[in-house]
C-alpha cells in the first residue's frame, strides 16, 4: 500500500479539489478510480457510512468528506499554506466552503436533473448565489476556496450549455478561466465534453421518467 490514497470518480468535483490539492503539496499518492454503481470492498470498508468518495488513506488511516480532507492535507504537509494563519480569515474559508458545497450542489443538481419551473427556479437560485459570492468573497480568494469553486469549473460550463443560459458573473467566469489554466487544473479536470456527455446521460433518465 501507497503512503497516501486517493479513491476518488473522474466526474466528482469533491475528489478533484482534493487530487489538486495533493499536486499543489507535492504530495505523492496512489489514485483509486471508483464506480459508485459497483463499489469496490475498499470504498465499503474504509466509508461504511456514506459509500462515497473522495477517500483520502495516510498511513493506513481513512479520512472522509472533502473539506476535512482539505483541512487535513493543509497541516500535514504544510507547505505551501491553503489556508491564512489568522483564525477569522480560516472561519470564513470554511463558512463560504460549506455555503458552496450545500448551495451550489443542490441547484446543480436542480438544474440538471428538472426542467421547466423547477429548473428555472433553480437557474435563478444558482444565479443568485453566483452574485452573493461575487460581492461577498471572490475578490480575496485563498487557496482553499479557490479549489472548492474551482474545482467545479468545468460542471458550470456544462450545465450553461444544457441551460443556454449564462450563469456565472464576468467577474466569476474570468477568474474560473484563469483557475483552469493553472497546470495542476489541466492535469486533473476532465474534459468539458466528457462531463457534457454523463451530464446528459443522466438527464434523460429523469426526463424520461415524466413522459407518458
Amino acid at each position: 500500500m501507497a503512503d497516501v490514497e486517493l479513491y476518488g470518480m473522474s466526474a466528482s468535483t469533491f475528489s478533484h479539489r482534493i487530487e489538486i490539492a495533493l499536486k499543489i503539496k507535492g504530495v505523492a499518492y496512489e489514485y483509486v478510480e471508483e464506480d459508485l454503481q459497483n463499489k469496490s470492498q475498499n470504498l465499503l470498508q474504509y466509508n461504511p457510512i456514506y459509500e462515497k468518495v473522495p477517500v483520502l488513506i495516510h498511513e493506513g488511516k481513512p479520512l472522509l468528506e472533502s473539506l476535512i480532507i482539505l483541512k487535513y492535507i493543509d497541516e500535514t504537509w504544510k507547505d505551501p499554506p491553503l489556508l491564512s494563519n489568522d483564525p477569522y480569515n480560516r472561519s470564513r474559508v470554511r463558512f463560504w466552503a460549506n455555503f458552496i458545497n450545500q448551495t451550489f450542489m443542490q441547484s446543480s443538481k436542480s438544474i440538471l436533473l428538472c426542467h421547466g419551473d423547477k429548473q428555472e427556479k433553480a437557474i435563478v437560485e444558482f444565479v443568485e448565489n453566483i452574485a452573493m459570492l461575487d460581492k461577498e468573497i471572490v475578490k480575496d480568494f485563498p487557496a482553499a476556496r479557490d479549489l472548492v469553486v474551482g474545482s467545479r469549473s468545468r460542471w458550470v460550463k456544462v450545465l450553461e450549455k444544457i441551460t443556454g443560459v449564462k450563469l456565472v458573473t464576468t467577474f466569476i467566469s474570468s477568474w474560473l478561466e484563469a483557475f483552469e489554466d493553472l497546470e495542476v487544473a489541466k492535469v486533473t479536470l476532465p474534459d468539458v465534453d466528457k462531463y457534457f456527455a454523463r451530464a446528459v446521460a443522466v438527464r434523460e433518465k429523469p426526463l424520461a421518467s415524466t413522459i407518458d
